[in-house]
């Protein structure tokens, strides 16, 4: 009797271990192969903002390059088809796995890979109410769009500067913005601030300022000779009458020209809203 019980204990245990084993394989079977090699740099590049990158195992290195960019890398020579890990990519709305496998042979290596849709399961994120990617197709619609602000406008040092649209979609307000250089003095941004400002500078001790990080920018482009236009993305605010929303763009000179745009809150609370 005894030895009936040992056996059937055994028995039970070897079947707990196979079944283990096999939702581990089976598990890993529905992932994709990305195949590295310790003399290749492999980049995956996600089609989203990357939130967090994790490697499974310390026999690969990697780090975060670029907003959407991971490098890979073995950290020597493995067995020909060996399993390194398992690296995952979790991004603004998106989360990504793959199987890391070695290849001794270089040509097999990914020098490059680009995670496609099919490859991502949604989740949500609570830390982002909108995603760079929908924040760039709203920002290219405002874009596209007729001139609707037509109040908003200043001139400074043979330089103009006008709002085309404020507009509000989620969380955040859309500002779009123009600039016009009268010079044949080439023009060069050195910042583009956006700031909460008191209207009356009474004094000193009293006067407040508080910059503002815009979430996201259309346009990267720091050079420009006759005009520039650009998208800035803001969380939505409130403010009193006596202040105002300002935009600065400052030159990339010690002497450099400054203009600036006020927006009054009556501006804001006229913005558009997008239908969808």
């Amino acid at each position: 009797m005894k030895k009936f019980l040992f056996a059937a204990v055994a028995l039970m245990a070897m079947i707990t271990t196979n079944v283990n084993a096999e939702t581990t394989q089976s598990n890993d079977v529905y992932l994709s192969t990305i195949y590295v090699n310790e003399q290749v740099t492999t980049h995956l590049i996600m089609p989203e903002t990357i939130r967090l990158v994790d490697i499974s195992t310390d026999t690969i290195v990697g780090n975060q390059v670029n907003d959407n960019i991971v490098r890979l890398k073995p950290k020597g020579a493995m067995q020909d088809y060996e399993q390194a890990g398992i690296v995952t990519v979790i991004g603004e709305r998106h989360i990504a796995q793959y199987k890391l496998v070695y290849r001794s042979c270089l040509p097999f290596a990914s020098t490059r890979f680009t995670v496609p849709y099919l490859d991502m399961q949604e989740y949500q994120n609570p830390d982002v109410s909108m995603s760079v990617g929908e924040m760039s197709r709203y920002a290219i619609r405002i874009y596209n769009t007729k001139r609707s602000v037509e109040n908003i406008h200043t001139k400074k040092d043979k330089m103009k500067a006008w709002v085309n649209h404020i507009c509000s979609a989620g969380d955040y307000f859309f500002i779009d913005f123009s600039l016009e250089n009268m010079t044949k003095i080439p023009y060069d941004i050195s910042e583009i601030r956006v700031k909460l400002e008191d209207k009356k500078q009474k004094k000193a001790t009293n006067y407040q300022s508080i910059e503002l990080t815009p979430e996201y920018m259309l346009n990267y482009n720091k050079h420009f000779k006759k005009r520039y236009r650009n998208v800035l993305v803001v969380k939505k605010l409130t403010f009193p009458e006596a202040k105002v929303l300002k935009i600065e763009v400052c030159e990339n000179q010690i002497s450099g020209r400054t203009i600036e745009l006020n927006i009054n809150y009556d501006d804001v609370l006229d913005a558009d809203c997008f239908d969808d």
